[in-house]
C-alpha cells in the first residue's frame, strides 16, 4: 500500500500545499521520528486521538500507548524491513485512549531515515453495520417464530387452560394443586408468546419526536422504579432537531437500556451512576427498511453506566434473541431494542469494559424545511 505522504511527494506541482492535502485526508495519519515522537498529525488524527497537533508534537507514542503494545513491534518491523506493514484488530488502550478494532498501516518515508508514517483505520463502524445486519436477521427469525407460536401454540393453550379450570372445581383437594399448576404454566407460556408478539412486522407510525422529552420521561419512570437507588445525570445538546420516529417505541428502547444498566449496577455494588447523553454528529448512512432511500443518522443518544461491564463472551451475541447473562432473563429485551432501532433505519452500537458501558443509538432527524426525514 502506497502511503498518502508518498503520493503527495510524487505530485510535482509547486502550487500544492502538501500539509493542506494531508489535512484533507479523512483517514487519521501521524508521522513519527526515529525516537517515536510525533512530528505531524492531520486533522482526522487529532480527532481520533483527542489531542491537538501543538500538544501532540510535545509527546511521544509511549505517552499514549503502553510500551508492550503490538504497535511498537509493527513500527520496528517497518523500519527494519523498510516496507509497508499492516496489522489488524489492534486495541489502543491507555488512560487517554480506548480504541478497539483498529487497523494500522505503517510505512517508511522516502529521504527521511527512521521516519514512519502511520495510518489508523477505525473499522468499528463497519463491524457495527455487519452486526446490525445480523441483529435484523435474528429479529426476523423471532418474527417468524412469533407468528408460528401465535397460531400453533396460543389456541391449544387456551383449551388446556380452560380444561384445567374445569378440573380445578371438580377434582379432589389432593389433585387440585396439579390443576392449578397446569393453569399457571399455561399462563406463563402464553405470556412468553405475548412478549414475542412485539416482534411482529407492523408499520411504524412516525412523526417529529423531541428526544429530550423521551429521555426525561424515561428518567422519571426509572427514577421511581428500577433506578430509584441510582443517580441519573444528563449531558444534553439542547439544540438538537426532532427525531423522525415513534415516540412510544423510543421510550421502550431507552427504558430497556436504562433498566439493564440499573440491574447491572445493582448486581455489582448497588451504587452507581447512569448518564444520558445526546449529541449531533455525522453518523452512518443506512437504507430505510422497505425503501430505496438512504438516511443520514446524525442524532446520537448514549446510555452510559459505571457498572461491571458486559461479559466478553456475550458481547458478540448481545442483541441476538434468547442471549442473556441474567439468571431469570428471557434474552428478548435487547433483541427488541435492535429490531426497533433497525425499523427506524437507525444503528445501535455498544462499547463495554469494566467500569464503563455505553449503548449508542444513531437516529434520523426531521428536515427543518420539508417536514420529511432528512435524506442525504
Amino acid at each position: 500500500m502506497t502511503s498518502p505522504l508518498a503520493l503527495v511527494r510524487r505530485v510535482r506541482t509547486p502550487a500544492l500545499d502538501h500539509a493542506a492535502m494531508m489535512g484533507a485526508v479523512p483517514v487519521p495519519v501521524v508521522l513519527l521520528d526515529p525516537a517515536n515522537r510525533f512530528r505531524y498529525a492531520n486533522q482526522a488524527a487529532e480527532q481520533f486521538l483527542g489531542i491537538s497537533l501543538p500538544q501532540l508534537v510535545q509527546l511521544s507514542l509511549a505517552d499514549l500507548v503502553p510500551q508492550d503494545s503490538p504497535l511498537f513491534r509493527l513500527i520496528e518491523q517497518v523500519r527494519r524491513a523498510e516496507a509497508t506493514i499492516a496489522d489488524h484488530d489492534l486495541t489502543l488502550e491507555s488512560p487517554r485512549l480506548h480504541k478497539p478494532g483498529i487497523v494500522v498501516h505503517g510505512t517508511t518515508v522516502p529521504d527521511e531515515p527512521g521516519m514512519v508514517l502511520l495510518t489508523l483505520h477505525d473499522v468499528s463502524a463497519a463491524r457495527a453495520l455487519d452486526r446490525q445486519l445480523t441483529f435484523r436477521g435474528a429479529a426476523r427469525t423471532v418474527t417468524g417464530m412469533a407468528a408460528v407460536l401465535a397460531h400453533e401454540v396460543k389456541n391449544p393453550l387456551s383449551g388446556i387452560r380452560g380444561a384445567a379450570q374445569l378440573l380445578e372445581g371438580s377434582v379432589a383437594e389432593t389433585d387440585r394443586e396439579l390443576a392449578v399448576l397446569i393453569r399457571d404454566e399455561a399462563d406463563r407460556i402464553r405470556g412468553l408468546v405475548d412478549r414475542m408478539d412485539v416482534f411482529g412486522e407492523k408499520p411504524i407510525e412516525r412523526r417529529a419526536v423531541n428526544i429530550h422529552r423521551v429521555l426525561e420521561h424515561v428518567k422519571r419512570l426509572a427514577g421511581s422504579g428500577v433506578a430509584a437507588h441510582l443517580r441519573i445525570t444528563e449531558l444534553y445538546d439542547p439544540s438538537l432537531p426532532p427525531v423522525w420516529g415513534n415516540r412510544d417505541q423510543l421510550v421502550q428502547v431507552v427504558l430497556n437500556l436504562v433498566k439493564n444498566a440499573a440491574e447491572a449496577i445493582t448486581g455489582d455494588s448497588g451504587r452507581g451512576e447512569i448518564t444520558l447523553v445526546t449529541a449531533y454528529q455525522h453518523g452512518v448512512r443506512l437504507a430505510i427498511p422497505g425503501s430505496p432511500v438512504r438516511v443520514h443518522l446524525p442524532l446520537a443518544v448514549t446510555v452510559r453506566d459505571d457498572g461491571p461491564g458486559i461479559p466478553e463472551d456475550i458481547r458478540p451475541h448481545l442483541f441476538e434473541p434468547f442471549v442473556t447473562s441474567k439468571p431469570s432473563g428471557s434474552g428478548l429485551g435487547l433483541a427488541l431494542v435492535a429490531k426497533i432501532i433497525g425499523d427506524h433505519g437507525g444503528l445501535i452500537e455498544v462499547d463495554s469494559r469494566p467500569g464503563r458501558t455505553e449503548f449508542r443509538l444513531f437516529l434520523p432527524v426531521l428536515a427543518e424545511d420539508s417536514g420529511e426525514v432528512e435524506i442525504i
